[in-house]
């Protein structure tokens, strides 16, 4: 872990996040020179800069652009997007249908806690609708994103939900995400902002998250979909989908011969 003193509030759920993460590289054995972890802005976006491993830091909502190129020039890389809901999910929206379309090979790691934390607490693409705060006073109308029902339909590689107030299954679901070697993963962590959501705690989500369990038949696409549109009372998290479809890496005759360095 790097020595950098961190900018998270007190009680941040990045904090177990990136303690999981640091435990999660080690299970998986993940060696950190192969690793590239690659950021936009945002307080998820910090989350290279407190660990050990190669890294890049670009401009808001820009991750998945530079995380493509990386990947494309050496994909012997194992290329990580750490993010946040708004980084990824509202300016880098563009470009996370593109990532799933295509089905690059390479892994998005969502800090999900439904506000933008960094720019002191207006509404994100996943905050519930009716959520108030200074720019939304009578409440978000907006219906909000579904990331995960989108890669599956985009017959993503791997496509996973836990919460960051579950280590445990954190940590188990992180190290498949880390070690899988098709097309593009997207691990979507539920991580409470006790400083700006005031909502959505670690109660509320304690109340609510269900691990799923084995009898889940992971390869079962309208299941998994299904799963991914369920919100409120009832909140799945675990593995929910994974598919067998080729990445696009791999379905390019220069790339097959090898890193394009």
């Amino acid at each position: 872990m790097s020595r950098q003193q961190t900018a998270w509030c007190p009680g941040c759920g990045n904090f177990s996040i990136l303690k999981t993460f640091e435990e999660a590289v080690d299970e998986a054995g993940i060696q950190r020179r192969n690793m590239v972890l690659v950021s936009g802005i945002g307080q998820a976006a910090k989350f290279p800069h407190y660990t050990e491993a190669n890294l890049f830091n670009g401009l808001h909502g820009r991750a998945l652009p530079a995380a493509t190129g990386i990947k494309l020039a050496n994909h012997d890389l194992n290329v990580v997007v750490t993010s946040g809901d708004g980084d990824m999910y509202g300016e880098g929206g563009n470009h996370l249908l593109h990532a799933m379309r295509r089905n690059i090979g390479i892994k998005a790691l969502v800090h999900n806690n439904q506000v933008y934390g960094l720019t002191k607490g207006q509404a994100s693409p996943t905050s519930d609708p009716g959520f108030t705060t200074k720019l939304q006073p009578d409440g978000v109308v907006s219906e909000p994103m579904t990331p995960l029902a989108m890669a599956i339909l985009y017959d993503c590689s791997l496509v996973a939900r836990s919460f960051a107030g579950d280590r445990d299954q954190l940590r188990r679901i992180m190290v498949k995400f880390l070690k899988n070697e098709g097309g593009f993963a997207l691990l979507d962590i539920l991580q409470p902002c006790v400083s700006f959501n005031h909502t959505n705690t670690y109660k509320w989500y304690r109340d609510r998250v269900e691990p799923l369990d084995d009898t889940h038949d992971q390869t079962d696409r309208a299941a998994a979909l299904e799963l991914a549109m369920q919100w409120g009372d009832k909140i799945p998290t675990g593995v929910l989908y994974r598919s067998e479809r080729p990445s696009f890496e791999s379905r390019i005759p220069v790339l097959k011969n090898g890193p394009l360095i």
